[in-house]
């Protein structure tokens, strides 16, 4: 896992604990799933943006009829 032993993580957790403070851990691990959640469902899902132009229809719409006067 990235060349990361035991004793370097238990390092950066002290260090994480000494900037936010225990109280501040939950509600940082929360915004921390809730991001990886919300990325690993875009990548999952299609896109829903429909790209496609749309179909002329039969003399209605702009243009498609003769010029008014």
């Amino acid at each position: 896992m990235f060349g990361l032993g035991i004793g370097e993580l238990i390092v950066i957790l002290v260090i994480v604990l000494i900037i936010f403070g225990a109280g501040k851990l939950p509600e940082i691990g929360e915004g921390l799933g809730r991001g990886i959640r919300n990325f690993r469902k875009s990548v999952k899902l299609p896109d829903e943006i429909d790209v496609t132009p749309p179909k002329p229809e039969d003399g209605k719409g702009e243009g498609g009829g003769e010029p008014q006067a």
